[in-house]
């Protein structure tokens, strides 16, 4: 991998960690579009260490103050009600999904999850269940001719089950072109939380799972056509976008809808089916160079 493709896909990575489409297969896309080598899924989770960076620093108030209070909360029992110690419990119960689905299927992610007609799919479906919740979500927060907006929740009314669906929800992310971030605030909405609160849980929730997968491809790093060098430089770069994404992105979800990306997902996918099947682009490139 040269340095220029380093630079291009540490900045995909940082520009799509955090929007609902996918970084992974936007990494997989560019590689496959450029007519260069498949990144990789240790290049893809490594990378993600530096995003995931920006959300410990973005965070960071909340992340300390949750997990303060979770540290207290193993001796003192007065702080087992404390909302920070549960929500510290519930980021580890909601992780528990991803982990063992990382594990067991480590395999087919690295391999056939990786086909580009499959990221298509994924790519549309997904679209799909975001606009739908998306829907639901507008129209208990304006309500109706003949009803009153619905309030809904936030995560102050996180409880164990909810976490576990989020949980599972994230793991879908393990295939590419599901979205970390889309599958997670999807299933928030269904589930009747507000954008925020989806969102926030969202990006806290991916943290250990984020950093776990990150340290455990450490030791495929540097293999085949991808060195150190590069791997690092993308990192660094996806960190400082990054940042400015997920501050932009917090921002937008207060008061725009996410219709724009549930579109972008569409016509993106449909796209690529159009490549794949008339032949422009071969639903393994760049595998087998990679």
């Amino acid at each position: 991998m040269s340095w220029f493709e380093s630079f291009v896909l540490g900045l995909v990575q940082g520009l799509t960690e955090f929007l609902p489409i996918s970084s992974s297969a936007h990494l997989r896309l560019t590689a496959a579009f450029a007519g260069w080598h498949d990144p990789g899924a240790a290049f893809t989770a490594i990378t993600q260490i530096g995003t995931e960076a920006a959300v410990l620093i973005y965070f960071r108030k909340d992340i300390v103050r949750i997990v303060s209070a979770w540290f207290r909360s193993l001796t003192d029992r007065s702080m087992r009600s404390d909302h920070d110690a549960q929500m510290g419990w519930l980021v580890i119960v909601g992780s528990i999904p991803i982990g063992v689905l990382g594990v067991t299927f480590k395999d087919q992610i690295e391999g056939p999850f990786r086909d580009l007609r499959l990221i298509a799919t994924t790519l549309i479906v997904m679209g799909i269940v975001l606009g739908i919740a998306d829907r639901l979500a507008a129209r208990d927060e304006v309500g109706g001719k003949h009803r009153a907006g619905k309030e809904r929740k936030t995560l102050k009314e996180l409880g164990v089950k909810d976490g576990l669906i989020f949980g599972f929800c994230q793991a879908m992310a393990l295939i590419p072109g599901v979205s970390r971030s889309g599958a997670t605030i999807s299933g928030g909405l269904l589930m009747g939380y507000t954008r925020e609160a989806a969102a926030r849980y969202s990006f806290l929730l991916a943290i250990p799972a984020v950093l776990a997968s990150g340290v455990f491809e450490l030791k495929d790093a540097g293999e085949g056509h991808v060195s150190w060098g590069p791997t690092i430089f993308a990192t660094v770069i996806a960190f400082g976008v990054g940042y400015a994404v997920i501050a932009w992105f917090m921002k937008f979800i207060t008061t725009k809808s996410f219709m724009p990306f549930v579109i972008y997902r569409i016509i993106l996918g449909i796209l690529l089916f159009i490549l794949v099947g008339a032949g422009a682009l071969s639903p393994h490139a760049g595998e087998s160079a990679g």
